[in-house]
């Protein structure tokens, strides 16, 4: 792979291809297409009783893009289930540079001062690409992106997606779509101008779910 650049990333993910390492520690990049795209569908959204419950009671105080790097390094680092990950330096670097060029967000969990989990991601029109998360304490990951679809789903965006679809995603009602029908959605998506800060940076956990129970 050439060089890259935040402006050929962008490129790449308005044509549905997306950057991985092989691992951590591999320099190298290449371009993923899969033939199976995963997505989660704002207006199918679900959220189970019990992390309902867990978001409304603000057990983390939640932001946006409060520290993007740090959410970036913690999701390259090993995890439970994880030995290594597929962001390397390079890609610490490029989405560091997109969110300060606000086309790549962070959602942040904390507790008592301390990063205990989050997520990132890729904006661009109206489609959001989700990239990693990771959780240092129970729910934190599945809580930030309740906080996500609340904040895409009040900010207009058409698209969440979330490249493979894992146990973990399941359920909350992701799924597979062909890679056609993937474009066909991407493309309608990057017509669309969602407002990643249409709600505050810092939102309440029944403000985001006041979002995500309008469309679901």
């Amino acid at each position: 792979m050439t060089a890259l650049t935040p402006e050929i990333l962008l490129r790449a993910y308005s044509v549905g291809l997306f950057p991985m390492a092989e691992s951590r520690d591999d320099p190298n990049l290449f371009w993923v297409d899969p033939e199976l795209r995963g997505v989660l569908p704002l207006n199918g959204f679900h959220v189970s009783r019990r992390l309902a419950r867990t978001v409304r009671q603000d057990v983390f105080k939640v932001v946006a893009d409060q520290d993007f790097t740090a959410v970036i390094q913690a999701c390259a680092e090993p995890g439970v289930g994880r030995q290594s990950t597929w962001i390397n330096d390079q890609i610490i670097s490029l989405y560091s540079v997109l969110n300060k060029m606000g086309h790549a967000h962070s959602v942040e969990c904390y507790r008592q001062g301390r990063l205990v989990g989050g997520l990132y991601g890729v904006s661009l029109g109206g489609a959001f690409f989700g990239e990693s998360m990771f959780s240092r304490e129970t729910d934190a990951s599945k809580v930030a992106l309740v906080h996500l679809v609340g904040r895409l789903t009040a900010g207009g965006y058409d698209l969440l997606d979330t490249q493979f679809v894992t146990d973990h995603l399941l359920q909350f009602g992701a799924r597979e779509i062909p890679r056609d029908e993937y474009r066909e959605i991407l493309d309608r998506a990057l017509s669309v101008k969602g407002d990643f800060y249409s709600l505050p940076s810092a939102i309440s956990g029944e403000t985001a779910l006041q979002s995500v129970t309008q469309t679901s």
